[in-house]
């Protein structure tokens, strides 16, 4: 399989590739620079891996939740690639990415990711490793304050992402004696959306480039009906 990746729904900004060489990954934590770096960067790591778009079998990118422009960044990247290329989309959560990216890195198998959404609250959800190696969500990611999250089951859980390092004490009492070490200031890279992206593939998952769209929770949280 040939699959690209792209994030840029927070400080950084990532591109990978997989092909049967390997992984092949540039990165970044550029604020404010992701519009102009993106599509060099698509370029570059496909050189390095010797092929070309028209090569790829599909495309994924960080869908969010994250910052408003960067999040709109890879989606309109990727939609105008995949419908040039007639390519199918897999989006991936950013929280995931980062789960993944934990795990990477230190082989914590249950994560607990959260990134700063201003206002006083953190985008939030929580990811165990299932057999095949994917961080799975074990609950419906939300925007809440940090005093509020939703506690996870069991113990061993590793905190990640940049709601950590914004909210470290508040979130450490909460989740108390469940929490066994914290990663603040982690930032999702691409190459940790290729795993949940290959899987999503494989099982026929992915979307025309026309469904690939970015998520935003306070929306979802706007659009729930209000109980009387």
């Amino acid at each position: 399989m040939r699959l690209l990746a792209i994030d840029t729904a927070t400080e950084a900004c990532s591109v990978a590739v997989q092909t049967p060489k390997g992984v092949f990954e540039h990165w970044v934590e550029a604020p404010r620079e992701h519009g102009d770096r993106a599509l060099g960067m698509v370029d570059a790591v496909l050189g390095e891996a010797g092929i070309t778009a028209a090569d790829l079998d599909t495309i994924a990118f960080g869908r969010g939740p994250g910052a408003f422009t960067g999040v709109r960044i890879a989606t309109a990247l990727v939609q105008g690639m995949a419908a040039g290329l007639d390519r199918p989309v897999v989006p991936v959560s950013t929280l995931a990415a980062i789960a993944q990216g934990v795990h990477r890195r230190t082989g914590h198998r249950r994560v607990l990711a959260a990134l700063d959404a201003r206002m006083g609250e953190v985008y939030w959800g929580a990811w165990t490793l299932d057999e095949g190696g994917v961080m799975r969500a074990t609950d419906e990611e939300c925007v809440v304050p940090p005093s509020a999250v939703p506690l996870p089951s069991g113990s061993g859980w590793a905190g990640a992402g940049t709601g950590w390092s914004r909210y470290e004490n508040l979130l450490t009492e909460r989740i108390g004696a469940q929490l066994a070490i914290c990663l603040g200031h982690a930032l999702p890279a691409a190459r940790d959306l290729l795993p949940t992206a290959a899987a999503a593939y494989a099982a026929g998952e992915a979307v025309p480039a026309e469904q690939a769209l970015p998520v935003y929770l306070r929306d979802r949280v706007a659009e729930r009906p209000q109980r009387g």
